[in-house]
């Protein structure tokens, strides 16, 4: 047969843009990736209280929304609530106030180090303020004392302040920037990220402050700046017992986030993972109709005024359907300055919390209060005395629950199986994917090198060239008539036939060699760690790069079963990653009738990175999905992949399971 089909030849003729013959410009890969990720977040910004209309439809969405929130900071299901196993291991007197340093563990072995201001003198149940920190280094001493004088004025003022480190910046340290800058990618198929860690400490602090016979369980308040800010939406939003809270400079939109690029600026705790592709002020939303005060400063280059605004005015639309008049509920406060714990932003906490927990509208002030030792607030004064079972600084390995899919053995077992791990990879891995993802359009054809550019979807362009497998391997039963789409990773040279596959293409069929979005020349783009722009924004818009590739190989798939008018079926070929990359496409695409998976690897750890999977499944097990499609995997080494042919074995398929 032809190379393809005359149909696809008049297809390239009708639609051809003649390609200039240099190489596209520096930039033009940046260019593709960023105008998608633009179009994405600014379809995201308009979904304003997810559809909701009234309180009636909000309050109807609200719980099914309280179970993607915990999901999409990787608490879903929520974790036991194991004993806290607090202590306290020193205190200190001071002039109108008294410190206790205190620990407990949120999770057996991650350990909470935090400062409790109590007033000198104490009558009756009191109410309480949990501050969450900032990204201030004071080393040993935990970043809990950089924000000691809000404790001193909550202790001073008839409050009980408890102030908790980071999980990064406390005194057994962990790491908040695990994508930003320590390429641990994995965090994203596993729903790993730190604001998680931020969220259910903050949740544990609140059970060990209502457990204090000091506290008064039904007035609570938290408040924190910057990356405290952020954490005080995590916590208030999923922690009811939160009367008040007065987030400071945490939070932006996604048009501040990933078309403005501010996502440059912060690490992993400021951000979940937008599974559910919601757009950012939903989180604010959550916490209606309880008091919120939402503060900035008016020049914070990482908080833009502009995004501030924007969601001040989508959470006052719908903290009208719950307030008496405006102001009673949400207000926002705004000083001059940059990015700083200022006095006037603390003056403003303190009154919104006095107005909403003791019915105190008065003016405050802020009297200077001897500053403390950070050695004095010190929770393990030495190194000796940090605890052996800490695990926060590998607790990314194990904070997250992941799959244990089970075991068929029967093909009515397997039926049942597959049909549920394939519904909850739609969920939370394939989110608002299509039943049907379009056909490729070309765009470009370089008549010199024979090297397409396809757009499949809006703004996002790949290259692929057309070719006829030159190789020894024979047609024969087990190898029918097909179009071959070859998958390149990114070290592979775009438009080239790679070696290995011309080992295993049978002679004169046709090919086609794909570069997915990003691992070809033509449209790379800028990689620079830190701060990985693209990787981390595509995360906050509910997508990673890989799940895009996937998209990219379904419609070049797509494009060639169109055109050859379903008289052959594709078959997909890939090494690494692309082979894995090809085997989901062939979950999505009924056309793809084949895979073939060169070196794979043995886990989503190694990737191809996609989010939230290592929730649903792992490599061996999604491989095992594709029963009844022929598969063949050549040098698949680990013995996990004996977990794939049992599948298949399951499924009646065993025959079309093939390793070499």
């Amino acid at each position: 047969m032809s190379l393809l089909r005359p149909a696809f030849v008049m297809l390239c003729c009708c639609s051809l843009i003649q390609a200039q013959e240099q190489t596209p410009k520096i930039g033009f890969g940046d260019a593709v990736i960023e105008s998608h990720l633009t179009l994405e977040a600014t379809r995201l910004s308009e979904r304003i209280h997810e559809g909701a209309e009234s309180k009636e439809d909000w309050e109807a969405k609200r719980p099914e929304l309280k179970r993607e929130f915990f999901d999409m900071l990787g608490l879903w299901p929520l974790p036991e609530r194991t004993p806290l196993n607090a202590k306290v291991t020193g205190k200190l007197q001071r002039d109108g106030y008294r410190v206790e340093n205190v620990h407990f563990q949120s999770k057996p072995g991650l350990y909470v180090t935090g400062n409790l201001y109590l007033p000198a003198k104490i009558e009756g149940k009191l109410p309480a303020v949990l501050y969450v920190c900032g990204h201030s280094g004071k080393g040993r001493d935990g970043n809990k004392t950089a924000f000691q004088h809000h404790g001193q004025w909550f202790a001073t003022h008839g409050y009980v302040c408890l102030i908790i480190d980071t999980l990064q910046l406390g005194e057994i340290a962990g790491i908040h920037h695990g994508t930003y800058r320590e390429n641990r990618w994995w965090w994203q198929s596993a729903g790993y990220t730190p604001a998680g860690v931020e969220c259910w400490n903050g949740t544990r602090a609140i059970d060990y402050l209502i457990s204090r016979p000091e506290v008064d369980a039904d007035k609570l308040a938290v408040t924190g700046i910057s990356g405290g800010g952020a954490a005080t939406f995590w916590i208030a939003a999923a922690d009811e017992r939160v009367n008040v809270c007065v987030p400071v400079s945490g939070m932006s939109d996604l048009e501040s986030y990933v078309i403005n690029k501010v996502c440059n600026g912060h690490c992993d705790c400021m951000f979940f993972y937008n599974t559910y592709r919601w757009d950012w002020s939903t989180i604010a939303a959550l916490i209606a109709p309880r008091a919120m005060l939402f503060e900035n400063s008016g020049y914070d280059p990482i908080f833009p005024m502009p995004a501030n605004e924007r969601i001040r005015d989508r959470l006052a639309d719908l903290y009208r359907w719950y307030e008496k008049k405006p102001g009673d509920l949400f207000d926002v406060g705004v000083t001059p300055g940059g990015h700083n714990d200022n006095v006037e932003l603390r003056l403003m906490a303190y009154r919104w919390i006095n107005k909403h927990l003791t019915n105190d509208n008065g003016e405050v002030n802020e009297p200077p209060l001897p500053k403390l030792e950070g050695k004095d607030l010190r929770v393990f004064p030495e190194d000796k005395d940090l605890p052996a079972d800490r695990i926060n600084a590998k607790i990314d390995e194990s904070f997250v629950t992941l799959a244990t899919p089970a075991s068929p053995k029967t093909r009515a077992e397997y039926t049942k199986w597959s049909e549920s791990l394939r519904e909850e990879l739609l969920d939370r891995v394939f989110n608002e994917w299509p039943d049907q993802v379009a056909a490729a359009q070309l765009r470009e054809e370089n008549e010199k090198t024979g090297l397409m550019m396809l757009q499949t979807e809006d703004e996002v362009i790949v290259t692929a060239k057309r070719t006829k497998a030159d190789t020894d391997v024979k047609r024969s039963p087990e190898h029918p008539e097909r179009i071959w789409l070859i998958i390149l990773n990114a070290d592979e040279p775009e438009g080239q036939l790679p070696e290995w596959a011309s080992k295993v293409i049978p002679h004169g069929q046709a090919v086609v060699i794909v570069s997915p979005r990003g691992s070809g020349s033509t449209t790379k783009w800028t990689a620079t760690n830190p701060p990985n722009y693209v990787q981390r924004a595509h995360a906050l818009v509910g997508r990673t790069v890989d799940i895009g590739r996937v998209w990219d190989i379904q419609a070049v798939a797509r494009m060639l079963h169109e055109v050859e008018g379903n008289e052959l079926t594709i078959g997909v070929a890939g090494r690494g990653q692309a082979g894995v990359l090809g085997a989901y496409a062939a979950l999505n695409e009924t056309s793809i009738a084949e895979v073939i998976a060169v070196d794979p690897p043995a886990s989503h750890r190694e990737g191809p990175i996609l989010l939230n999977v290592l929730k649903v499944l792992d490599i061996p097990d999604a491989l095992g999905l594709l029963a009844p499609r022929h598969l063949t995997l050549l040098n698949a080494k680990d013995e996990s992949f004996q977990r794939t042919s049992q599948l298949y074995d399951a499924a009646g398929y065993g025959n079309r399971l093939k390793t070499k």
